[in-house]
């Protein structure tokens, strides 16, 4: 069974997606449809950019989104999953590709995710460290003796976790786990506590929006963040992307259990090969790849 994943933030690069444009009447309609929604020619800033304009939260997002689902429509008849999953942000892509939202909701939702964040940031100071080297039992225990809010946000692979919470949280945090035992543990370059209870003003936010979005049933599974299973309902599959903005991003899990449920092959839709690196070490038999047009 073929399985077909999409990236989050982190993924993009300065010249991404120029190619599709250049190369596809289809690509070039919905990126030009793309700059319409958001009220910017985003196309600009993806294909010639800095890379500092690239790090801005409401350009990264939307520009990994478009570059993701853009190449999966460009594919058409080869673009055949049996089932789907993204990271973080790359849910939005997975559903979109999958059926299961509309290009223009999807865009709309993840732009509007992109400028929540922002602002939750910007009023809760806020902070992510990646924990490498120690079993996520210890990470989870840790987190859970600190007196100020710090939890586990991605579980990347067997012995990478990031974790989320208030600089005091995550300073605690770091100072524990190294004197456990961790191989490295370092701040993140990012501004604010992704995936934890500090997201919560972007969690209200986002839901009225996803409330009014169309959700129909995918022709694939989508294996959700939040549970890291199977979901084909259209109702289970809001409800857990509202919960998404709070909650562990659970990535080893969710490729074990594609796996189990007979995934052979991963391939990997959008800017970058982070994905295939974190299931190689879930599973080194894995067969990985990313998508052609």
């Amino acid at each position: 069974m073929k399985a077909y994943v999409f990236p989050g933030q982190g993924a993009q690069y300065v010249g991404m997606g120029k190619d599709l444009y250049d190369n596809s009447e289809l690509a070039r309609s919905l990126f030009e449809k793309a700059n319409e929604i958001l009220g910017f020619r985003i196309t600009d800033l993806m294909f010639g950019g800095t890379e500092e304009d690239l790090k801005q939260t409401k350009v990264t997002q939307p520009a990994i989104f478009l570059h993701s689902v853009v190449l999966a429509k460009v594919m058409g008849e080869n673009f055949k999953p049996d089932m789907v999953a993204g990271h973080s942000l790359g849910e939005f892509s997975a559903l979109v590709a999958a059926g299961a939202l509309s290009f223009e909701d999807g865009l709309a939702l993840v732009s509007k995710r992109a400028l929540a964040m922002q602002k939750a940031c910007e009023k809760e100071p806020s902070t992510m460290a990646a924990i490498v080297g120690l079993d996520d039992e210890i990470v989870e225990k840790a987190c859970e003796e600190i007196n100020d809010i710090v939890i586990p946000a991605n579980y990347n692979c067997p012995g990478q976790l990031v974790i989320s919470g208030s600089h005091k949280g995550i300073n605690a945090a770091i100072e524990k786990l190294t004197a456990l035992g961790a191989k490295r543990a370092l701040k993140l370059a990012v501004g604010g506590a992704f995936h934890s209870p500090l997201m919560e003003p972007a969690k209200v936010e986002l839901e009225a929006a996803i409330d009014q979005a169309g959700f129909s049933l995918p022709i694939c599974p989508v294996y959700q963040n939040v549970s890291a299973l199977a979901v084909t309902a259209p109702e289970e599959i809001r409800k857990n992307l509202k919960a998404q903005l709070v909650s562990p991003v659970r990535w080893t899990q969710t490729v074990k259990n594609m796996i189990a449920d007979g995934a052979v092959s991963f391939t990997e839709v959008g800017p970058g090969k982070v994905l295939q690196g974190l299931i190689k070490k879930v599973n080194k038999e894995t067969d990985t790849s990313s998508a052609q047009v």
